[in-house]
């Protein structure tokens, strides 16, 4: 069962609005940017497959250990399945290949697709009659979508007998659901700590027969070593991902938890005192005798706890099973923190360009060069490719790209993702170390699409009125999805600051040195996407030379309308969308050794 606190949950679900997408309707009408089509549409409708859960995929996929192409699982939908592992990881990160027709003409640059934050591939391919990728490969582009790691069917090796895990299974599938494999998630934040039934905590309560004085001995030394082995981890294991402030952070927290549960105020001191001791010991870092010191205070602070009520049993045998569950629920919020460790910057620096090094060995492109298409954070990640490569001085490896509602600088706009704000308190990226996404949305799609449809505003943060069909709406809902790090969401809120997008470090801002773009770009904005509007499209449109970039804004105001997803998956994307897009590509597909 997955349990998690109100507060946690309100926090959870400010997050998911934030990449869900919550803010008001309005629609920006433009200048000389504007740009209309009058062709008519046509929608190929194809028998649309149930909508289902990655998990079981990802099951199966746990299983590869190979890289390179592999036998791909029913919910891959490519003609291919490839994997390249990230150097420096244990990724091996999952990319869908579409082979181009025979028919259609020959292209000399292979294409990457880049989808938005915690979202997988299906985003580009929800059915055969309303697929992106494969409108781009019947033009001819060999088409590759990149999943990032921790996204869709993505792995990760994290042992030394190279077993398979992956992040990328949603934290749970439904909010209701229990957890066969005992991996449930209990997210620990302010409140009293979720009682759950853990792991041998039947074993403590069934020897209660036994005598008293024994009984306390044996319960003591296992709570000793449970707390001194927490500890012990947040030492060696999470000062690895976390910096000091944080670690000290986080380590106060659980002491924090552990003293809600010391019912005499007569003992308050003494254990704040012993608190004290161990937030200065982790805070320090090991020496020498770090170990003993460690085990010593947890035996201090378990003394301490259990003199409170030393003599009142039944009680003492309730605050032995809740310190328990305390100590193995913030073990799993550990497990978080260290399993959901990346940001933007790994996206950037890491996870795409292992993605463009594979794609150019298996196309055999001749100058080196790419063509990208970016959703939302995918064409974040474009432009901070862009903004890189000219601060260093080198060559972005693109020949021309496409971004489709993105920008690095949201302050001039209204955009709803302005809720993520509250989320760039470090500590709260801490309290909620994942924003389970996908499970999220999963849980509110039936209170957005069924009456009384409580969250029916989440739909126009998505898609227009009438402009994806009802199953195809379902599809990318229920599948499309997945747990986003808050470390991501943390380094993405820079983008509403002044300055715009920055690297982790805050020593590079993303938007400084697009002045410097040598390669074509085409901008494109939905005139009701709530998520990036025109507005903020266009603040960083501005700061590309005037000659490399085009830009245009679909959606008329006597309708249609796009929003956030229209501009992928709309049902006016096959005849307005993507012939701007295939144009654009193929005037800028020529080979270049430059």
């Amino acid at each position: 069962m997955l349990h998690i606190h109100a507060a946690d949950l309100r926090a959870a679900v400010y997050a998911t609005a934030t990449v869900c997408f919550l803010g008001p309707t309005h629609s920006w009408r433009g200048h000389r940017w504007r740009w209309r089509s009058s062709a008519s549409f046509f929608v190929a409708r194809s028998a649309i497959p149930s909508p289902r859960h990655l998990s079981a995929s990802i099951e199966a996929s746990t299983q590869i250990a190979a890289i390179g192409e592999v036998k791909k699982p029913d919910i891959c939908t490519a003609d291919e399945l490839h994997y390249v592992a990230v150097p420096g990881t244990d990724w091996k990160i999952a990319l869908w290949r579409y082979l181009p027709s025979n028919e259609a003409p020959r292209r000399n640059h292979p294409l990457m697709l880049l989808s938005g934050v915690g979202t997988n591939a299906i985003g580009f391919d929800l059915s055969p009659g309303a697929s992106f990728a494969r409108q781009m490969c019947s033009h001819g582009f060999d088409t590759w979508i990149v999943e990032l790691r921790g996204a869709g069917l993505s792995i990760r090796s994290n042992d030394s007998n190279g077993n398979i895990v992956s992040p990328g299974k949603p934290v749970a599938s439904n909010l209701d659901s229990a957890d066969e494999e005992n991996s449930s998630v209990n997210l620990i934040f302010d409140g009293h700590p979720v009682v759950s039934n853990t792991p041998g905590t039947e074993s403590v309560i069934s020897k209660l027969n036994g005598n008293k004085g024994e009984l306390l001995s044996w319960d003591e030394s296992r709570l000793v070593a449970k707390l001194t082995a927490t500890f012990m981890r947040i030492a060696e294991r999470l000062s690895v991902f976390l910096n000091e402030g944080q670690l000290k952070a986080i380590s106060e927290k659980f002491l924090e938890q552990i003293s809600k549960l010391l019912e005499d105020a007569g003992l308050v001191e003494r254990f704040n005192e012993v608190a004290s001791n161990i937030a200065n010991l982790l805070e320090s870092r090991q020496n020498s005798a770090f170990a003993s010191q460690i085990r010593d205070l947890s035996q201090r602070l378990v003394m301490t706890i259990g003199e409170g009520q030393k003599s009142v049993s039944p009680q003492l045998f309730d605050l032995q099973e809740r310190l328990l569950s305390t100590i193995e629920d913030f073990q799993k919020q550990l497990d978080l923190i260290i399993t959901y460790d990346w940001d933007f910057d790994n996206y950037l620096d890491e996870d795409v360009p292992a993605a463009m090094d594979y794609i150019r060995e298996q196309s055999k492109v001749k100058d080196g060069k790419l063509l990208a298409i970016g959703h939302s954070m995918g064409g974040i990640l474009l432009y901070a490719l862009i903004s890189k490569s000219t601060s260093q001085r080198c060559k972005s490896g693109l020949a021309a790209i496409v971004t489709l509602a993105a920008s690095v600088d949201y302050t001039s706009s209204n955009s709803s993702l302005k809720l993520l704000l509250p989320l760039a308190d470090p500590a709260q990226a801490l309290n909620v170390p994942v924003v389970p996404l996908g499970a999220l949305m999963t849980a509110a799609y039936p209170l957005s699409s069924r009456p009384p449809y409580v969250f029916s505003w989440l739909n126009s943060q998505i898609s227009a009125q009438n402009m994806m069909l009802p199953e195809l709406y379902e599809k990318l809902v229920l599948n499309n999805f997945c747990t986003i790090p808050a470390k991501v969401i943390l380094q993405l809120t820079t983008a509403f600051r002044e300055g715009g997008l920055r690297n982790r470090t805050g020593t590079l801002s993303y938007k400084d040195h697009l002045h410097g773009c040598n390669i074509p770009v085409l901008a494109l904005a939905g005139d009701q996407d709530l998520i990036c509007p025109p507005e903020a499209v266009y603040e960083t449109v501005k700061l590309i030379p005037e000659s490399k970039v085009t830009f245009k804004v679909f959606g008329n105001s006597d309708g249609p309308h796009y929003a956030h997803y229209d501009l992928v998956g709309g049902r006016m994307a096959t005849t307005e969308v993507y012939p701007c897009i295939v144009e654009f590509l193929s005037c800028h597909d020529q080979l270049n050794e430059s």
